[in-house]
């Protein structure tokens, strides 16, 4: 039996994820504009027009590369922070833990999620902008659970910094040698969590 009947017999949901997965790496290494379906198709050890038939076009490609990595990241948030019962700095921790380390694990999605798809306008930054909300309305969640002094709009604008705080952090700890996700987890929780405790017991900075 020859190699391209070997390729031939796998299940289509093992092919197609072979070739997502191929895509992700060859648009977080090019971008969009320059990554090509041919170097996708080789990279994935198929043809180009199975990619064509199996997943579209280049567009649909890449809308499919932010889908399905933006659910991962958001699957794997929700995963660390299983346990709800826990106090809400132990959720926040378990949550900022889970994000850094997918990011970590995985630094071609995160390329296509925190830059590539948001370079390449609409509809990509659409897809972009909504894992960004899903994320910070989880953390929002987390700090609502909490039943402290912040409630509301407060709540929000809080869950939208932090998840800022975290993306950036990402960026700079990926280009930072040595830094961990442990590392990094634990400087935005040391950064963040005081003011957040303060604010818990209804103890507020205020402006002169």
């Amino acid at each position: 039996m020859t190699d391209g009947a070997k390729a031939r017999r796998l299940p289509r949901a093992v092919r197609e994820r072979q070739m997502m997965d191929a895509a992700v790496c060859c648009f977080a290494r090019h971008g969009y504009q320059t990554a090509s379906m041919d170097e996708i198709a080789e990279l994935a050890g198929v043809s180009k027009p199975l990619v064509y038939l199996y997943l579209g076009s280049k567009e649909e490609l890449f809308t499919a590369c932010i889908r399905r990595e933006a659910g991962a990241l958001l699957a794997a948030v929700a995963a660390g922070v299983e346990d709800r019962s826990r106090p809400a700095d132990e959720q926040l921790w378990a949550g900022l833990l889970a994000f850094f380390t997918y990011v970590a694990d995985h630094p071609d999605a995160w390329v296509v999620l925190s830059r590539r798809a948001w370079t390449q306008g609409e509809p990509f930054a659409a897809e972009a902008s909504r894992m960004r909300e899903e994320i910070a309305a989880f953390v929002a969640g987390l700090l609502g659970d909490a039943h402290g002094g912040v409630a509301g709009r407060e709540v929000e604008a809080l869950a939208q910094a932090l998840v800022g705080a975290a993306e950036s952090l990402a960026d700079w700890a990926g280009s930072t040698p040595g830094m961990t996700a442990r590392d990094a987890a634990a400087t935005l929780m040391n950064f963040a969590w005081a003011g957040l405790g303060n604010l818990m017991k209804s103890e507020r900075w205020s402006p002169p």
